[in-house]
């Protein structure tokens, strides 16, 4: 495992977007077009996106099955 990369568990329980992408192993471009798309559940808090780590897990899944 790379020194600098982060598990799952190391990730808050709520994230930003750049956090997301980054879990996911993508762009932050991407990662707004899953939002924008809703692939991925969010809320959004003024102009600011915030993602439950859950959510992004569920996608995960979705992804898998």
């Amino acid at each position: 495992m790379r020194e600098d990369s982060k598990q799952i568990k190391d990730y808050p329980d709520i994230l930003d977007v750049a956090q997301m992408a980054q879990l996911l192993g993508v762009s932050i471009k991407t990662g707004y077009k899953f939002l924008a798309e809703s692939k991925i559940a969010h809320i959004r808090v003024g102009h600011q996106y915030r993602i439950p780590k859950a959510n992004v897990m569920r996608f995960l899944q979705m992804i898998v099955d």
